[in-house]
């Protein structure tokens, strides 16, 4: 059973950036994939960011040219680099395995906004 931490949100303003972390441990198997996910005020959860083991990457729409989801296999450890941050940007930030998806973390709440 793996355990997901998530860590790195705040409030920041419009056009600006933060760098999100998840760290994983108590994992048996190599994680092949690691996704960040969003899930906005009275919004369904999202999946915006996907990181396959070759380091292949997907993104959503709505973020693509601006995130970046990038890993540290050594550390366990995958990141979210988010530039030129929107308003609707705005959430609770997770991580997890793309098609397993175990518990959930606590998330890390993201707030853009002047």
């Amino acid at each position: 059973q793996v355990q997901l931490v998530e860590s790195g949100g705040g409030l920041v303003q419009p056009g600006g950036s933060l760098r999100l972390s998840c760290e994983a441990s108590g994992s048996r198997f190599r994680i092949n994939a690691m996704g960040w996910y969003r899930q906005a005020p009275g919004k369904q959860r999202e999946l915006v960011a996907v990181i396959n083991s070759p380091g292949g990457t997907n993104y959503a729409d709505s973020v693509k040219g601006r995130f970046t989801i990038s890993r540290d296999n050594a550390k366990n450890t995958t990141y979210l680099q988010m530039n030129s941050l929107k308003p609707e940007d705005t959430g609770v930030y997770y991580c997890n395995v793309p098609g397993l998806l175990g518990p959930w973390g606590q998330g890390t709440q993201v707030t853009v906004s002047s």
